[in-house]
């Protein structure tokens, strides 16, 4: 069987991280079985902005906690943000669609439970 490579939409980061009940079965075994799971800079850089101004609650220790859960760091790249800008508004969040951009790019499955995101030609996983 082949393994997928994910990249986990923000929220579905943080239920990972703190093992919530949120996150369903299918969700739990998509990350568990994946290759290769992914966390973009878009999605430090929305938790760090809600996270600092006490809108969630989420490690302040982000880089180490994904080291030490073998999460990978997807970084921004021009190319990133060039897609992001060209894609149809079918989601007006521009963190959601910079994780669309880069799924896209790099060929990764997006595992979000946002049924919005489905709409773009991405491979997407609904959790």
């Amino acid at each position: 069987m082949n393994r997928l490579n994910l990249l986990l939409d923000t929220h579905i980061l943080l239920w990972w991280l703190a093992d919530s009940p949120r996150l369903s079965k299918k969700a739990r075994n998509a990350v568990e079985d994946s290759e290769l799971v992914w966390v973009s800079a878009v999605s430090a850089w929305e938790i760090e902005l809600k996270r600092t101004r006490g809108l969630l609650d989420a490690p302040d220790n982000l880089e180490a906690t994904l080291r030490a859960r073998d999460l990978r760091a997807l970084p921004l790249t021009v190319a990133h943000a060039v897609a992001a800008g060209r894609l149809p508004r079918h989601h007006g969040d521009p963190f959601d669609r910079m994780l669309v951009a880069q799924a896209s790019l790099e060929s990764l499955t997006l595992l979000t439970a946002d049924a919005r995101q489905a709409a773009y030609e991405i491979p997407v996983i609904l959790a």
